[in-house]
């Protein structure tokens, strides 16, 4: 019981930490004043080791954000 709960306070944490680079994908033109780019990369990894995004999701977020 306590691995469910910790998976699920770790994918959490990540989705918290996602939101606000997941929220910026929508509106371009505010992506790189809400924070670096490096810094949407670090959220997006951690998503993607957290479970929360996958792998496919990974590499189109990114392309994204280095276009």
């Amino acid at each position: 019981m306590n691995k469910s709960i910790i998976s699920t306070l770790l994918a959490l944490s990540a989705m918290l930490s996602l939101s606000s680079c997941v929220a910026a994908f929508g509106n371009r033109g505010n992506l790189r004043g809400d924070g670096t780019v490096g810094q949407h990369l670090i959220d997006l990894h951690k998503a993607k080791v957290a479970g929360v995004i996958t792998d496919a999701e990974f590499q189109t977020q990114k392309a994204k954000l280095l276009e």
